[in-house]
């Protein structure tokens, strides 16, 4: 008899205890990223406020990826006015001209080496001739700085790294507009002296002007 009665026992708490968790998880609204019965609710649901998602703060309605309020620019940004065109690509090499002159020429080159080292070289190449070890499988390998780019503006070099080009892609994401004048003036040294071809149909070498 007492066998029977601990068995009746033991059904009527299992049953008890399962509605009672049953009840706990079943309670407030379902939502999938919920783990059911919060013990401590902050250990669950961080009280910051998370990337890219939509918050109520006192009744607002606030997005945290907002964007730059109309008419301000960004701090150490500056517009670039040239479309990604050919039209554009054609102005920025008759127009646009290097702004960094703080330092010397050597410097801004030295530190142009550095970026070039880290993401020019391997396509093309140490000395700018397109054999870098990944220039030198694509299906058209990066021309020459020194032979059918020795005369490319300064202008269009900024513009190709900022929009892309060909198989170069855009590199606005990973270098600032003052990096991308810093490579520029160590591919302009890649280049070497530049020729310059006279109406009158003489070659004469001039070196590129040291702003």
């Amino acid at each position: 008899m007492k066998k029977h009665y601990k068995i009746v026992k033991f059904v009527v708490c299992s049953a008890l205890t399962g509605l009672l968790l049953a009840g706990f998880s079943s309670c407030g609204k379902r939502d999938a990223n919920s783990p059911g019965v919060e013990f401590m609710p902050d250990m669950y649901r961080s009280p910051s406020l998370e990337y890219y998602q939509i918050h109520t703060v006192d009744g607002d309605t606030v997005y945290n990826a907002m964007k730059p309020v109309k008419g301000t620019v960004a701090r150490g940004y500056m517009p670039y006015a040239y479309a990604n065109t050919t039209e554009g690509y054609e102005a920025a090499g008759l127009n646009l001209k290097n702004p960094l002159t703080a330092k010397s020429r050597e410097e801004y080159e030295k530190e142009g080496e550095v970026l070039y080292g880290k993401f020019c070289v391997h396509c093309h190449g140490e000395a700018g001739m397109g054999d870098g070890k990944v220039g030198g499988k694509l299906p058209g390998p990066p021309p020459a700085y020194s032979g059918t780019l020795k005369n490319l503006p300064e202008g269009k070099m900024f513009h190709t790294l900022t929009y892309g080009k060909g198989t170069m892609g855009s590199h606005a994401s990973q270098l600032t507009q003052e990096e991308r004048w810093k490579l520029v003036y160590f591919v302009q040294k890649l280049q070497g002296p530049k020729v310059v071809v006279s109406d009158s149909a003489k070659v004469e070498v001039a070196k590129p002007k040291i702003k």
